[in-house]
């Protein structure tokens, strides 16, 4: 099935289209939405809702990209959106625990300890994946995009609507800025 196919069938709203869709996208999806967010589920609902935007905003798609970098804004998009949230939850029920009712504090915050982060002997990936998720957000996208995702400088150019050149340039910049995190960690 050709991409206007595909796309013709999605309008259409012909089932076998949308498991076209699903099966050549899938893996990708969930991928971009992982490296993004670590953990996979998490990442699986983003590509169910990735899926489902696509399925309902198919006759908007104007085919002035390709349907791959239209999913991959998409997937991005939904992946940044969970996270905005995730943090503002966070630090909701951060504050939330800290004071009562008639906003009177309940208890002094204590000294963060966390076991993972004590922990000497961390696979490299979690590691690295940590390190990616410290990155500045358009950094962060176009190092997963072209690491974990392998998509070309053109293709992250078209997903983030930016010039190959910013591409370079963030890549660089999450390059040098992974290289002194990693020079940053304990022996």
């Amino acid at each position: 099935m050709t991409e206007q196919e595909l796309i013709s069938g999605l309008r259409n709203g012909e089932e076998p289209a949308f498991r076209e869709l699903v099966s050549l996208f899938q893996d990708r999806v969930f991928n971009t939405a992982l490296g993004l967010l670590r953990h996979p589920t998490e990442a699986e609902d983003i590509a169910q809702e990735v899926f489902i935007q696509v399925y309902r905003s198919v006759r908007q798609f104007k085919g002035d990209s390709l349907l791959s970098t239209w999913i991959y804004r998409i997937t991005v998009t939904k992946s940044l959106e969970h996270l905005r949230s995730q943090k503002r939850k966070k630090r909701f029920s951060f504050l939330s625990s800290l004071f009562g009712e008639d906003n009177r504090p309940i208890h002094e915050p204590g000294d963060f300890d966390h076991p993972g982060v004590l922990h000497e002997k961390k696979e490299d990936a979690a590691i690295l994946f940590r390190l990616i998720a410290e990155l500045p957000e358009n950094q962060q996208i176009a190092f997963v995009l072209n690491k974990v995702e392998a998509l070309s400088y053109r293709e992250i150019a078209d997903v983030l609507t930016i010039s190959e050149s910013a591409v370079d340039s963030l890549l660089q910049r999450a390059k040098q800025n992974l290289r002194k995190k990693i020079a940053a960690l304990p022996p």
